[in-house]
C-alpha cells in the first residue's frame, strides 16, 4: 500500500459500566500516569506482540471502577488481564473502558495492562499516543493524559524477533560495520558545488565577495537580480546594488548565454563572478550553485567579505520534474515552515512542490464558498458525532491544537504560491480522491446540516460527497469506514469543480504556473459503493459499466475531461493508469494503455523489493504514461532510517536509510537490489521476468520524487530530521549526471565506484552542506547519526557515518555533551567499562546516546 499505517484487528465490545460523577469521587486525570513498553515481538512463537500499558495512580484518591475511558490512536489487541476493553472507533482512535474485572486503582497502586496484538512492534512510533480520559457524565470533554512515557523494551531480543527479523538491529557494532566503509576525504579534493554538476573544474584564486559588489544583469534577469540581492544581505546585512548598465571593476553578471532550459554556466575568477543561461531558471540555478560555493559559515553571522574559490562550472539537471511531496493532512505544518521548506528544496534546484493538502484527517486550504472544509475539515479533537470537527488521529489530542489542526487562508496559499514561483518551483496541488476523503465528506455533511437547518434543501444538497442511503460496509487500509467519496452522485463533480476553479482562481492571482492537478486515486477499499442508490443508479443508466468495479475508469475520466476543459491535465497515484484485466481464469492489473493517450502523469510508489510489483513503473512508462519515480523503497522519507527502538517513523516499506536514495538508479534500479523489504536475500534470478525500459518508456520517465508523510510528524523539528540529509540524497539523483556505478552490470569496478562515490558525498554534506544547513534560512534540525561501536577484548573502536563530525563519550554514566572527552583513535578501556557516545555536529547539536559495556 502506498502509506501504509498498518491496522491490527481490534476486540470491538458492547460497553456498560456505572454512571459514576463527573470527578470520581475525587480523582482527576491529572493524577494519572501512563506508560507503554514493548515485551515480545514474537509472543508465544506466533506473529503477534506482547506490550505491557501501566497505569498509576499518582493522586490522592482513588481511581473509581468504571464511569470512566481512556481515548488514545496507533493502540490495538486486547487485554489479557481482563482488566479493561479495548473498542475501534475509526481510523486509529481506540478506546478503553473498565471492564467489571476492574476494582478500582487506589492511589500509589499500579495496574499493568498485557495487550496481544498481531503483527509487530518495531520502534518508538508503534507506541500508543494522545492519551485522554473522558468521564462518562461528561462524554463530549476530553481531559489530555499529560503523564505518559514509551519505556524502552525489556530486552534486545524483543526487536530481534518479529516479520522483519533479518534486517539487522541498528546496535553499535552493526553501525561500526556499515560505517567502516566510509573515507575521509580532505575538502581540497570535494567539488564546492552542490548537486554534482555536469562539468566542475577548480581554478587558481578566489573572488573576494562583499556588501558593495554590485550585481550587473541583462533585463530578462531582474527577478532573479533582485532574488540574488536579498540572499546577498543575509550574509551582508544590506543587498547587493543591481544595474543593467556595463560597468567596470569586481561584480555580479547575469547574462545571456546558449544554455538548455534549465542548464547555466558559472564562472568564478578574481576579477568577477558570471552566470550565463538563456532563461531565468537557469539563471536562478547559477546562483544556487554560486551559494554553495561560498564558505558553509557565510550565513551564521553578518560577514564583512568572503572569499569564493575560483571555479568553472557547465551544468544541467539529469531530470525535469525533481518534486518533493509534502503531507499535511495527517499533522498540519505552519505557512513558515512551508516557506522554509521551498528554501530548502530551492537552495538543492528541486522543482516541483507537490502539496498534498488533503486526507481523511483534514482538509487544509481554505476554499471561497466551502468554510465547512476548514472550519470543520482543518480541525481535529474529541467528538462524539464528527459534526464540528473531525476526531483525534495521529496523537493530536481532546482539544483542536498545532499540528493536528490548522489551514491555509486564501491568503496564505496565494503566499505560498507567489514563494515558489519566484525560487522557479511548481507547486501541483493534490485533491485527494475517491478514497482518502473523509476531512472532505464530513465537511461537506456539515454544510449540509447547516443548510438544512435553514431550510435551503436544494442547496443543502449541491456538494453532498455521500450519498444519505448508502449502506456499503468497508474498511480502508487506515481503518476508516467512511472515507470514499460516492462517484455515483453529480454533487461530487459539482464540488470538484468547484474546488478545482477556486485553486484555479488563487493561481491566476498569485501569478503562478498550474498545468497539472493531482487528483490521488489510491487506495479505494472492496466495498465502496456496493449499496449506494447513487452509485448502483449511475451504472442501471449506463451499459458500460457492469458492476462498480467499472466506476474507478468512469470516474477519472470524467474528472480527466473536467480538467481539459480547464486547460489542465490529470496526475495522480499509479493506480489511476491500471485496469483489471482477465487471462488464465485469474484477474491481473495491468496498465490502461488507452487512457495513457491522455496526457496522465502519475506518481508510482510500489518498488517494494521482493513484492513483484518492482517493474510497475517501467510498464507503466513502456505504455506510455509520464512517470515520476516517487518508490516508497527510496524515496519515503517517513519511513525509519534504521532498525532500532528510538529511531521514530515507519517501516511497512522496509528501513530507509541515508543511503537508499543516495544508491538509486532510475532506469534500473534492478541492478544494486540485494534484500526484499524483510532484509531476506533476493535470488539471483529475482528480476529475471520483470519489464524493462524500452527506449519510449525511458523518456516516459519524467523525474523523481521524495515523500514525507505526515502521520508521525508531531512537530517541525521531526518534520526536518525525517527530510534531512536524506533530501540531500535524492536532490543529487534527480540533478547530477548518471555516475559510473550505475552503468552497466555489477563488476568489482562498479563496487569500487560506488564506495568512492558514497565516501565523496558523504564527506560534502557532512564538512559543507549540513554545517550550511546550521544556519541557512534559520537552521535545521537534520538528524545527526548514531557512532558505531566496538569493545572487544578491553579495546574500545569508533566511527561516524559523517567524517566532518565529533564522536564524544563519558565512562561515569552520564550523557556526553560537548566538554565530554573527543573520541579520536582506538584505545584500551577497562575490562567492565560501561561507555556512551554521542555524535556532535560542527555547531555543537548533539544526536542520541548509544552505550557500550564490557559487563
Amino acid at each position: 500500500m502506498r502509506r501504509t499505517v498498518t491496522l491490527l484487528v481490534m476486540l470491538a465490545v458492547g460497553l456498560a459500566s456505572p454512571v459514576y460523577s463527573q470527578s470520581g469521587g475525587g480523582f482527576h486525570p491529572s493524577s494519572l500516569e501512563v506508560s507503554w513498553q514493548l515485551v515480545d515481538n514474537h509472543y508465544q512463537d506466533r506473529a503477534q506482540f506482547l506490550s505491557v500499558l501501566t497505569l498509576k495512580n499518582e493522586g490522592d484518591h482513588a481511581i473509581p471502577p468504571g464511569g470512566w475511558s481512556i481515548y488514545l490512536n496507533n493502540m490495538s489487541g486486547t487485554d489479557q488481564t481482563g482488566n479493561v476493553e479495548i473498542e475501534h472507533i475509526n481510523g486509529d482512535l481506540s478506546r478503553l473502558t473498565p471492564t467489571s474485572s476492574f476494582g478500582g486503582l487506589e492511589p500509589g497502586d499500579s495496574l499493568e495492562l498485557d495487550l496481544v496484538a498481531g503483527g509487530s512492534a518495531l520502534n518508538i512510533s508503534d507506541a500508543p499516543i494522545g492519551l485522554y480520559w473522558v468521564w462518562d457524565a461528561d462524554p463530549r470533554r476530553g481531559i489530555p493524559v499529560d503523564q505518559y512515557n514509551v519505556k524502552w523494551p525489556g530486552n534486545q531480543e524483543a526487536l530481534d524477533r518479529g516479520p522483519q527479523d533479518e534486517v539487522p538491529v541498528a546496535t553499535p557494532e552493526t553501525v561500526y560495520s556499515w560505517n567502516s566503509r566510509i573515507r575521509d576525504i580532505d575538502t581540497q579534493w570535494l567539488p564546492r558545488v552542490f548537486p554534482t554538476p555536469a562539468s566542475y573544474q577548480a581554478s587558481e584564486g578566489s573572488f573576494t565577495l562583499g556588501p558593495g559588489v554590485p550585481v550587473q544583469y541583462d533585463p530578462m534577469f531582474r527577478n532573479e537580480a533582485q532574488y540574488l540581492s536579498a540572499e546577498l544581505k543575509k550574509v551582508f546585512g544590506i543587498r547587493a546594488p543591481l544595474t543593467t548598465e556595463n560597468i567596470d571593476g569586481k561584480k555580479i553578471i547575469m547574462q545571456q548565454g546558449d544554455t538548455g532550459p534549465e542548464g547555466y554556466e558559472l564562472s568564478i575568477t578574481p576579477e568577477q563572478v558570471t552566470i550565463s543561461a538563456s532563461r531565468p531558471a537557469g539563471i536562478f540555478y547559477g546562483i544556487q550553485s554560486l551559494k554553495t560555493a561560498l564558505p558553509p559559515s557565510s550565513w551564521s553571522a553578518t560577514k564583512q567579505s568572503i572569499d569564493v574559490p575560483a571555479i568553472q562550472v557547465s551544468d544541467a539537471p539529469r531530470f525535469g520534474h525533481r518534486a518533493f511531496m509534502q503531507d499535511v493532512s495527517r499533522n498540519f505544518r505552519t505557512k513558515e515552515q512551508i516557506l522554509k521548506t521551498l528554501d530548502l528544496m530551492s537552495l538543492y534546484k528541486l522543482n516541483v512542490f507537490h502539496f498534498h493538502f488533503n486526507d481523511d484527517e483534514g482538509w487544509r486550504i481554505e476554499i471561497p464558498g466551502l468554510p465547512e472544509l476548514t472550519t470543520v475539515g482543518g480541525q481535529r479533537g474529541h467528538t462524539l458525532d464528527n459534526h464540528e470537527r473531525l476526531q483525534p488521529s495521529y496523537g493530536s489530542g481532546p482539544h483542536p491544537s498545532y499540528p493536528g489542526s490548522g489551514f491555509y487562508s486564501t491568503e496564505d496559499f496565494i503566499d505560498i504560491l507567489e514563494y515558489a514561483a519566484e525560487r522557479h518551483i511548481k507547486v501541483i496541488p493534490e485533491i485527494e480522491t475517491p478514497g482518502h476523503a473523509r476531512a472532505a465528506i464530513k465537511a461537506m455533511d456539515a454544510r449540509y446540516r447547516r443548510l438544512m437547518a435553514e431550510g435551503k434543501a436544494d442547496e443543502a444538497r449541491k456538494f453532498l460527497l455521500r450519498d444519505l442511503d448508502d449502506t456499503s460496509e468497508y474498511r480502508s487500509v487506515q481503518g476508516w469506514d467512511d472515507n470514499v467519496i460516492d462517484v455515483g452522485l453529480p454533487s461530487t463533480y459539482r464540488f470538484l469543480a468547484k474546488v478545482i476553479d477556486e485553486l484555479q482562481a488563487m493561481y491566476e492571482q498569485a501569478g503562478a504556473p498550474l498545468d497539472r492537478i493531482h487528483m490521488g486515486g489510491d487506495e479505494v477499499p472492496s466495498g465502496a459503493w456496493e449499496q449506494s442508490p447513487a452509485a448502483q443508479q449511475l451504472i442501471a443508466e449506463h451499459p458500460d459499466l457492469q458492476s462498480t468495479g467499472d466506476l474507478w475508469g468512469y470516474f477519472f475520466r470524467r474528472v480527466n475531461d473536467m480538467l481539459q476543459e480547464r486547460g489542465l491535465s490529470l496526475y495522480g497515484w499509479e493506480e489511476i493508469g491500471m485496469k483489471d484485466a482477465l487471462w488464465g481464469g485469474e484477474t491481473h492489473s495491468v496498465a490502461d494503455e488507452a487512457f495513457a493517450e491522455e496526457d496522465v502523469q502519475v506518481d508510482v510508489w510500489n518498488n517494494v523489493i521482493g513484492s513483484g510489483d518492482e517493474d510497475l513503473a517501467y510498464r507503466l512508462a513502456n505504455a506510455g504514461y509520464k512517470v515520476v519515480l516517487s518508490g516508497v523503497s527510496n524515496f519515503y522519507f517517513d519511513l525509519a532510517y534504521q532498525k532500532a527502538f528510538p529511531e521514530p517513523g515507519l517501516y511497512w516499506g522496509g528501513f530507509n536509510s541515508l543511503e537508499k536514495p543516495f544508491s538509486f538508479i532510475p532506469y534500473n534500479y534492478y541492478k544494486n537490489a540485494e534484500q526484499d523489504v524483510m532484509g531476506r536475500p533476493l535470488t539471483e534470478s529475482h528480476f529475471d521476468d520483470m519489464v524493462r525500459l524500452t527506449k519510449e518508456g525511458r523518456s516516459n520517465i519524467v523525474g523523481i520524487q521524495s515523500l514525507l508523510w505526515g502521520e508521525k510528524l508531531i512537530d517541525g523539528e521531526r518534520q526536518e530530521y525525517m527530510l534531512l540529509p536524506k533530501l540531500l540524497a535524492m536532490a543529487e539523483r534527480a540533478w547530477a549526471p548518471q555516475p559510473a556505478w550505475a552503468k552497466g552490470n555489477w563488476s568489482a569496478e562498479n563496487r569500487e565506484q560506488y564506495q568512492q562515490a558514497w565516501s565523496e558525498f558523504l564527506n560534502i554534506i557532512s564538512k559543507q552542506e549540513l554545517p550550511r544547513l546550521d544556519h541557512y534560512a534559520g537552521g535545521f534540525n537534520y538528524r545527526i547519526p548514531t557512532p558505531g561501536a566496538i569493545l572487544r577484548n578491553s579495546r574500545l573502536a569508533a566511527n561516524v557515518q559523517l567524517p566532518g563530525f565529533t564522536i564524544r563519550y563519558t565512562m561515569d554514566g552520564s550523557k556526553p555533551t560537548t566538554r565530554s572527552t573527543r573520541y579520536i583513535k582506538p584505545m584500551a578501556v577497562s575490562e567492565n567499562a560501561n561507555i556512551r557516545l554521542r555524535v556532535f555536529n560542527l555547531n555543537g547539536r548533539g544526536g542520541r546516546t548509544i552505550t557500550v559495556s564490557g559487563r
